[in-house]
């Protein structure tokens, strides 16, 4: 308990230290929604296009629905800057300072993200809520069964997100550099994720389902968008959730373990 303690204290910490900066926060929020705009009229002009009232089972108000719910999904999953910091500590030595202290590196990580994403959703609340009244036409509000899903997958992309940089990150034990390494991995979960277009257009190639089905990628953004679609349902959701949250686990621990093997051949200097 006393463990708990004291993340819960690093979490109110980090998260009035986020809160001081409320207009950088409304700042990265306007630039984020200029992508976002991008792609309404990309996928405007792709209607217009191939005359088609429906695509891979979407008709244009569920695409921008699923659209904006992407979003929502990215500011829970997304880990700016976290294996490269992580990676950073290692090469010049600051990871150090996580050893000398009662202080856990990847505990100390994961609360200190948690208040960063309670900031930025607290204070990206109101323009999401008036970008979401605007295109209020586009949804269909699910039942609670599905918002408690909703919410669930949501959380688990959290950790899912965060523990995978992690794992990025703790590999600088081992590279120099892993900034290359997680701009490919970005580039490529920026399309198997689900943020770019919905993964049933992918149908068309055989066995591509299945195989982005067995990788965490699509939990990012994908997976929670459609839960909340209500386009997963009954045992689909189920098994969704599980394997999401066993996604979860598996990447706990393999961070775990990645950490506590690098440090058996970490040697730090200076300072």
């Amino acid at each position: 308990m006393g463990a708990i303690r004291k993340y819960l204290k690093i979490l109110r910490i980090s998260l009035v230290e986020r809160l001081a900066y409320r207009a950088d926060f409304f700042l990265t929020t306007f630039l984020r929604f200029l992508p976002l705009v991008t792609t309404f009229l990309l996928w405007e002009a792709i209607y217009t296009g191939s005359e088609k009232d429906e695509i891979a089972g979407f008709t244009r108000d569920k695409m921008i629905a699923y659209l904006l719910l992407v979003q929502i999904s990215r500011m829970f999953s997304s880990m700016p800057g976290l294996s490269t910091g992580i990676a950073r500590d290692i090469r010049d030595g600051n990871l150090k300072k996580y050893l000398l202290q009662p202080i856990d590196l990847l505990w100390y990580l994961l609360s200190y993200r948690g208040a960063h994403k309670i900031a930025y959703i607290a204070t990206t609340a109101l323009p999401y809520a008036l970008l979401f009244f605007w295109f209020r036409d586009v949804f269909d509000l699910p039942g609670p069964w599905t918002w408690l899903a909703y919410f669930l997958s949501l959380v688990l992309a959290f950790l899912i997100g965060f523990f995978f940089e992690a794992c990025i990150g703790i590999a600088g034990f081992w590279l120099l550099e892993v900034t290359s390494l997680m701009y490919i991995i970005n580039i490529f979960t920026f399309f198997v994720s689900g943020q770019m277009f919905p993964l049933e257009l992918l149908d068309q190639y055989p066995g591509a389902m299945e195989v982005l089905n067995a990788l965490p990628f699509h939990y990012l953004a994908y997976f929670p968008a459609m839960v909340f679609l209500e386009k997963k349902q009954g045992d689909e959701l189920i098994l969704g959730l599980v394997i999401e949250l066993a996604w979860a686990i598996a990447l706990i621990l393999v961070s775990r373990w990645m950490y506590r093997l690098g440090l058996r051949h970490y040697s730090a200097y200076g300072g």
